[in-house]
């Protein structure tokens, strides 16, 4: 039976959970919440990038993603461009992009990542 490993765990979440090589993040949003769709996504970029290397991993190594933007119309096109920017050619994993009322409502974008460890 393989290990699971709970990182920055407290009372309702562990930010990253890993089990036979594959991380799973919780759902990660904005530290500053005072920006459009793009700004929001590529602070949540830098949290990832941060996350995978505190286990050894990286964005190449992203198996899936799910996001949630607040509003398709609005957010979907900004965020992307913050994706293309980040995301290398040709990595890009399994993705699926969905509109949903998010936990505030300065918040435009949520994103969970599951990656290869």
């Amino acid at each position: 039976m393989s290990d699971i490993t709970r990182y920055q765990t407290a009372a309702r979440l562990s930010r990253i959970v890993v089990h036979n090589h594959t991380a799973y993040l919780a759902g990660l949003t904005a530290t500053d919440r005072s920006g459009d769709a793009e700004a929001q996504a590529k602070d949540i970029f830098a949290k990832i990038d941060t996350l995978l290397a505190d286990i050894g991993t990286d964005k190449t190594r992203i198996l899936s993603t799910q996001i949630w933007v607040a509003d398709m119309e609005r957010d979907f096109a900004a965020m992307n461009r913050a994706w293309e920017a980040w995301m290398p050619l040709g990595l890009a994993p399994a993705r699926a992009t969905c509109e949903a009322k998010l936990a505030s409502p300065e918040l435009r974008v949520e994103i969970i990542v599951t990656a290869a460890v």
